[in-house]
């Protein structure tokens, strides 16, 4: 049995046994995984294993929450990759304005540097604004935004990117040349089947991409993830 069938047998369960009970959304917004029963979600700010090294306001459950549309989208991407024995792995989709408070307070806190090793090694704390790796406002906040890898259908590995996730540095750019012949082929396959399904990337950040005519383009929402 491979993994991404563990994944859907899983969601299944899930609600067999009745855990199912989800908060009233706000209209146009879905839970990912009744769109995707078989998607993998890791909601990284749902743990210590972020840049900050705590679980971030506003996320109290490891539930994706998007909107209908990028939903429907990422349905195609995961169809699309599957005929290839591969798989989506979303790490992050809407994100509470409140969680991007926490960011902000957190950046102020020069002292608190707990997982700079591993996750901005050469940016100093004070520069994480300047630098643009912490915002006032994040397109994530408007539910059409989606952080993203790609993984082995059998073992559920993420494929080799180049750099972890939320890494703080030109490793992580799109077009950093500083890579693997292998590398280079994953993040290409990434960028090229994200954009065939209407989603445009950042070029700083190769997990990032958002929903082109997304929705909600001004509306910054702050429901919490439950």
């Amino acid at each position: 049995m491979n993994y991404k069938t563990l994944i859907y047998l899983g969601s299944l369960l899930l609600i067999t046994l009745g855990f199912s009970k989800q908060q009233i959304l706000p209209d146009g917004f879905v839970y990912a995984k009744s769109v995707i029963p078989d998607l993998d979600v890791e909601l990284r700010y749902f743990s210590q294993n972020n840049f900050v090294g705590d679980t971030i306001d506003g996320y109290n459950a490891n539930r994706l929450i998007i909107t209908k549309g990028t939903a429907e989208k990422l349905k195609l991407v995961q169809n699309e990759l599957q005929e290839q024995n591969l798989c989506l792995k979303v790490y992050d989709g809407y994100r509470p304005q409140r969680a991007v408070n926490h960011f902000i307070t957190w950046a102020r806190k020069l002292n608190d540097t707990v997982n700079k090793a591993i996750f901005y090694p050469e940016v100093q704390k004070k520069n994480l604004f300047k630098a643009g790796y912490i915002a006032s406002r994040s397109g994530h906040s408007r539910g059409s935004t989606v952080d993203l890898t790609i993984t082995d259908g059998e073992t559920g590995k993420p494929l080799d990117m180049g750099s972890p996730y939320d890494f703080f540095g030109e490793a992580s750019w799109v077009a950093h040349d500083a890579l693997t012949d292998e590398q280079k082929k994953n993040r290409q396959l990434l960028q090229t089947v994200m954009l065939k399904h209407n989603f445009r990337n950042y070029s700083k950040e190769w997990w990032h991409f958002a929903l082109r005519w997304e929705p909600f383009p001004k509306t910054y929402f702050d429901f919490e993830v439950e």
